[in-house]
């Protein structure tokens, strides 16, 4: 435990994706991007018969089906590899009021999509600097989060400084467009191949479709 946070190290010399991991590792840049259209047809319904924020929930739908596969909770820090035992949103915030500078936004998860849309919005709003460096230094406990409403993307890459033990994943969604009476959300998921290959990228689009499908209006 580091700072109240849980995490344990692997021991690389008896771990199954060693090979994996020393092979990936070495790739100059070793993250990958994949982009898919998710069906959220049933969540907007969701969200607006209970009244919360689309991009609140998406950030906690989003975070807390990274936090139930396992390999995007892997960091490499100091040449070691440690695993997480909860991962939290860091996300992009831009007030529609006001000008076109968006802020870093970093809220801790919790287990109930009401009290996290309504505490994460609400820190949002009430943030003053655009780049709060205080909540994340010396962090790696986090998932990147952005959307950009304005596009439906296909493609979309990120920013990223050429450091190869940077695994952090990133998240993004774009524009919700509608498609033979569905309602479908371009989503993005970037990932450091060392710890996540494609079949888990799979399995989180297969958990997070599942999810947001299976939220109860009552």
């Amino acid at each position: 435990m580091i700072g109240g946070r849980i995490l344990k190290y692997i021991d690389l010399d008896n771990w199954k994706r060693k090979e994996h991991f020393n092979f990936f590792r070495r790739m100059d840049y070793p993250q990958y991007n994949i982009c898919a259209n998710i069906d959220i047809t049933k969540f907007l319904s969701f969200v607006r018969a209970k009244k919360i924020s689309f991009n609140y929930a998406m950030i906690y739908a989003s975070t807390h089906i990274a936090n139930e596969v396992i390999n995007f909770r892997y960091r490499i820090r100091e040449n070691r590899v440690i695993l997480h035992d909860k991962l939290h949103p860091s996300f992009t915030y831009l007030k529609a009021d006001e000008d076109d500078l968006f802020k870093f936004v970093t809220a801790e998860m919790n287990d109930d999509i009401f009290s996290f849309t309504e505490y994460a919005e609400r820190k949002a709003e009430n943030q003053n600097d655009y780049f709060n460096l205080t909540d994340v230094a010396g962090r790696d406990d986090l998932i990147y989060i952005t959307c950009i409403p304005w596009v439906s993307f296909t493609h979309l890459s990120h920013t990223i400084s050429l450091n190869k033990n940077d695994s952090v994943p990133r998240i993004s969604w774009g524009k919700y467009f509608s498609d033979n009476n569905k309602v479908l959300l371009p989503f993005s998921v970037q990932v450091h191949h060392a710890f996540v290959d494609g079949i888990h990228v799979g399995i989180y689009f297969s958990k997070l479709q599942n999810y947001i499908d299976n939220q109860i209006i009552k």
